[in-house]
């Protein structure tokens, strides 16, 4: 911003919030009418040939008027970002937010409220931490030889696994060696747990309990699996084919829409490409060609991380590059203050 001058950043402010309402390409005329700045049309016509130079703005059309490049959004944003006050969601939307039951039910409600408030994609993508604690462990009989092992982590994670056993069990035994295992582990992070796990079986003597080996070897085989990886919650894709199939952005092809909707489709592609902000802390904004890759380009990205020492999560909105900025920006930097409240209470 500090390479314009006062005048030329008041003119491509209005002019970028004046595309964002009319989807249209904005006139010299009508900036001169609407500017408050006092200005004639010929200054403002030199005032945007000297924006086109610097790449600010763009003309579609010889006789259009002019429309902002993904430079001239980023400018535009910028100032928004130096200027914006702390803003809080309202009551009621906290309050459905701590509603949820889980970790996954309040991030689903957030991906809900974010596209239903933007008219835009809402999405909340979370990550498995490696620092997430063993809450219990459970071992359920499938039949005679199949157990399914559940680990619940103090993160509200949970994973399940089907565990081939060499030998028959009971209901009671199963439930005798999962007290076992959490009286013995509960607290540990997993991986020291499995740490743990190993070390006791490569005793001997611990071998002479049967049940304990017994549950020793479950929870081996149950705990060996990755790490819970990302989860993404996405909703409001109707909110985002409707913006764009309305005419307000007409260079967007279809094609684009189609590699859009087959990365909801197939989530980790999306995952994939959302998952590089994740470490970016505070609101973080996306615009048009910043993306990595091309197939985000044409939209624009608010994003916020959340952090409560267990979980990382980054919620936020994607929509057309002509987006609303100062509503997306207020209502994921309200939403993920919520959030943050909400998950450092449980």
């Amino acid at each position: 911003m500090t390479e314009l001058s006062t005048r030329q950043r008041r003119i491509l402010a209005r002019l970028v919030s004046e595309y964002i309402e009319q989807g249209e390409p904005i006139s010299s005329g009508w900036l001169a009418g609407h500017s408050a700045l006092g200005l004639s049309s010929a200054t403002v016509r030199n005032i945007l040939a000297r924006l086109e130079e610097q790449g600010f703005v763009r003309q579609p059309h010889t006789s259009a008027g002019r429309v902002p490049t993904d430079a001239g959004y980023r400018l535009y944003v910028d100032g928004l970002l130096e200027s914006r006050k702390p803003r809080a969601v309202t009551p009621e939307v906290e309050a459905r937010l701590r509603q949820a039951g889980t970790v996954s039910h309040l991030l689903e409600n957030v991906s809900h409220e974010l596209s239903r408030a933007s008219h835009q994609l809402g999405f909340a993508l979370t990550t498995g931490s490696p620092g997430a604690r063993l809450r219990h462990i459970d071992f359920v009989s499938l039949d005679s030889r199949r157990v399914l092992v559940i680990v619940v982590s103090t993160a509200s994670q949970v994973t399940h696994k089907v565990v081939e056993t060499d030998e028959p069990h009971d209901a009671t035994m199963l439930v005798t060696a999962a007290n076992y295992i959490n009286a013995e582990f509960a607290g540990l992070t997993l991986h020291e747990i499995r740490s743990a796990v190993l070390e006791r079986m490569q005793h001997e003597r611990i071998l002479y309990d049967a049940l304990a080996a017994r549950a020793l070897r479950l929870a081996q085989t149950g705990l060996d699996t990755d790490e819970p990886s990302e989860t993404l919650y996405v909703q409001g894709t109707s909110f985002l084919v409707d913006e764009l199939l309305g005419g307000a952005d007409r260079e967007l092809t279809l094609d684009t829409l189609r590699a859009l909707l087959k990365m909801i489709e197939e989530k980790h592609q999306l995952v994939h490409l959302l998952a590089e902000y994740m470490d970016a802390p505070g609101l973080t904004i996306i615009i048009g060609a910043e993306h990595s890759s091309p197939d985000l380009r044409p939209f624009s990205v608010v994003a916020s991380s959340v952090r409560d020492g267990e979980r990382n999560a980054t919620v936020g909105v994607i929509g057309p590059t002509r987006m609303r900025y100062q509503r997306a920006i207020s209502l994921v930097d309200g939403v993920s203050a919520a959030v943050t409240r909400v998950l450092e209470e449980q």
